[in-house]
């Protein structure tokens, strides 16, 4: 199997390296033409706006909705979550996005550069110890429409962190800095 990564801006490589860990190929994708053949593709973090604009640029965008209406597998961090959003609250005007989840979503939910943290998430889907959760000007998902599993929320607040819908995983945290490759794991199994 091979997997994609959305390789425009962000932690590709990150992403690349913990696939690489479980013995799994995977493909940097910068052009439509490296989508072909792929059952998978991880969008990672970075910053929303400018993989949304680079996703244009490069005319990923539309390939992608059209890839993800033919059952590909997606799964996005933290920026790659807000991509994938339906709704985006505090968005840009005119801002890219793939628009293919039903989830409204809140870009920088808990603050600014400054205010990112580290935060233990119970996953009860990846067993009974808690996965750690690295929160950069992170997103939080403010409503998940009825087709949507939420997967994991903040202790803290409630805050939804995780969801699912189908083949479509979201997670406003980046667990490839995190050293712990279940989530990954998971993803391999939709």
């Amino acid at each position: 199997m091979t997997v994609g990564i959305l390789a425009l801006q962000g932690d590709f490589r990150e992403h690349a390296e913990a696939l690489q860990r479980l013995g799994v190929t995977s493909r940097l994708v910068r052009l439509p033409q490296h989508l072909e053949g792929l059952e998978r593709l991880i969008i990672p973090g970075g910053e929303s706006t400018t993989i949304g604009k680079l996703m244009v640029t490069y005319n990923l965008l539309e390939p992608l909705q059209q890839r993800a209406n033919e059952h590909l597998a997606i799964w996005g961090t933290c920026a790659g979550a807000i991509l994938m959003a339906r709704q985006i609250d505090n968005a840009y005007r005119d801002q890219p996005r793939l628009g293919i989840m039903d989830i409204r979503i809140r870009r920088n939910t808990f603050g600014r550069q400054i205010d990112s943290f580290e935060a233990h998430i119970d996953l009860p889907l990846l067993g009974a110890e808690p996965l750690k959760g690295v929160f950069i000007r992170a997103p939080g998902i403010e409503s998940a429409g009825p087709n949507v599993e939420v997967l994991g929320r903040l202790s803290s607040d409630g805050t939804i962190v995780a969801a699912r819908q189908q083949r479509l995983l979201v997670t406003t945290f980046h667990p490839e800095l995190a050293g712990d490759d279940r989530l990954h794991r998971y993803f391999l199994t939709l």
